[in-house]
């Protein structure tokens, strides 16, 4: 029962992730092999000036043996 959380810079439209929701559930499941009701996505905004302390301290930083896919960024270029 994956649950993907999509961390970003607020100011999308809703359609945008809706149609981001719909492309990370069928990756999962592709990918995974569960059925798309198997699958939930949360998408959460952050203001940019928030970003270094809400997500890049305590999720990329703080999870690096966790993190597959790291940015291309460092604390620094924020």
């Amino acid at each position: 029962m994956p649950h993907v959380i999509v961390k970003m810079y607020a100011g999308r439209s809703d359609a945008e992730k809706s149609a981001l929701a719909e492309e990370i559930t069928r990756a999962v499941t592709k990918t995974l092999g569960y059925g798309p009701e198997s699958v939930s996505v949360g998408i959460e905004d952050v203001a940019p000036k928030d970003w270094a302390e809400q997500v890049f301290k305590p999720d990329i930083a703080g999870k690096a043996a966790t993190l597959f896919k790291p940015p291309g960024y460092k604390l620094s270029d924020l």
